[in-house]
């Protein structure tokens, strides 16, 4: 048999090709490095999502925090508001990153990873005040570890951009927008006396169904002593308490603008929005004492969403004339019960509607106020969900409890604002 003078080299590959017993040894050899590479890469992006969310939470409340600073001081310097929003930041940082971030001297200032930090102060002046704006851009630095290494890469640097607004204590621009549930269930009774009035139908669940009978009739109801308060006359007073309170922080009607919109399982025609609180009042003491029907918030919220979206520049166009820089948007939506319809039964169908329009209301940066009275689970857990924060969300179980809610509403929408923007 004749060769070729490669034939030597040839099986000489071969053998080694078919030989086995160091095949794994080679191939730990060129893989090792690879799969330890790629595990440090794995555990570096966890640490820099860790240390990415540290920042933001960081730098949020540092912003925040020089902001409503700032709003209560304008005679603050821009370089002493991010200083003091800098220190802000490291403070928090100092419990969240590994070893913390120490207070280094001057000399060692270029040590700081916060150091560098860009930040900007802008003062915004309007009739009715300054708005003030402070944000921070600030970075830090991680060392890799020794398997990310392998590849090149030492370090990783991870930024974040935090921005927040304050206006003064003196008030603040509103744009308010009221939901009101004035269902059926509406004209039942709280459990405080209505002492104005001997005697009176005191409706309930239990005997709702008996509502439209007749004098002389079967199952007619009679009047009874004593009188409770319905549901509707108590949140008539909570209102005018909420009501009373933006009266008090914009007593001239040219910071706050509030509409109202009713509902059952429908939605009735809305006051529209006006400067000062007595379109709205006028709207909500007009309702009826003995409301009938259904529950659908749907439509109002729909039609708060649709007054308040920047989509719709007639709020932004009034305050402009006004001459107020800025202003925060509101929606206080309220229900004794859960979301029927025009039925009987729990409709999870409305509340999936209204909880998307929560959400659209939320992303465009509308604050919600929900207020769960005397409320079954079901529109407890919608109306926690729709609001804005658990601080934003109410659950009075008397007319006490409403009025305080409601008045709780009024101060916070009229004091000072101060909130993230980025």
């Amino acid at each position: 048999m004749m060769t070729t003078s490669d034939s030597p080299r040839r099986s000489l590959f071969s053998r080694l090709w078919c030989d086995r017993a160091g095949n794994f040894g080679i191939a730990t050899a060129v893989l090792f490095p690879v799969v330890a590479a790629t595990a440090g890469v794995a555990i570096d992006l966890n640490r820099m999502v860790q240390v990415r969310a540290a920042l933001q939470d960081s730098a949020d409340s540092a912003v925040l925090s020089a902001a409503n600073a700032l709003a209560k001081d304008d005679k603050m310097s821009d370089d002493a508001v991010l200083e003091f929003a800098r220190k802000f930041m490291k403070a928090q940082l100092n419990s969240v990153l590994p070893g913390g971030v120490s207070d280094q001297t001057e000399e060692e200032a270029e040590d700081d990873p916060l150091a560098g930090a860009v930040g900007n102060v802008e003062r915004k002046l309007g009739k009715t005040g300054k708005t003030v704006e402070v944000s921070l851009s600030p970075s830090y630095t991680l060392a890799t570890n020794g398997m990310t290494a392998l590849l090149g890469w030492k370090e990783v640097t991870v930024s974040v951009k935090a921005t927040a607004q304050a206006t003064p204590e003196s008030g603040a621009a509103v744009s308010m927008y009221v939901v009101l549930d004035r269902s059926g269930s509406m004209s039942f009774t709280t459990n405080t006396v209505d002492t104005s009035v001997t005697s009176c139908v005191n409706y309930s669940a239990s005997n709702w169904a008996y509502k439209d009978i007749q004098p002389g009739k079967r199952n007619y109801l009679n009047p009874s002593r004593p009188c409770y308060v319905k549901k509707m006359q108590a949140l008539k007073t909570a209102s005018a308490v909420m009501m009373n309170e933006l009266v008090k922080a914009d007593p001239k009607g040219d910071l706050i603008r509030v509409g109202a919109v009713s509902y059952n399982d429908a939605t009735q025609p809305a006051s529209g929005m006006a400067w000062g609180v007595t379109t709205a009042t006028n709207y909500i003491t007009a309702l009826p004492s003995v409301p009938t029907g259904g529950t659908d918030a749907s439509g109002g919220m729909q039609r708060a969403y649709e007054a308040l979206t920047k989509n719709n520049k007639a709020e932004e166009s009034a305050h402009a004339a006004k001459r107020n820089s800025d202003f925060t948007r509101y929606i206080v939506l309220m229900t004794d019960g859960e979301m029927t319809g025009n039925s009987a039964s729990w409709n999870p169908a409305i509340d999936t509607k209204v909880l998307a329009q929560c959400s659209a209301a939320k992303e465009e940066g509308i604050e919600i106020f929900t207020v769960a009275f005397m409320a079954p689970q079901r529109g407890r857990e919608l109306l926690l969900a729709c609001a804005t924060s658990t601080e934003h969300y109410k659950e009075p179980t008397d007319m006490a409890g409403l009025v305080a809610a409601f008045g709780e509403i009024g101060k916070a929408a009229a004091m000072a604002s101060t909130r993230l923007t980025n």
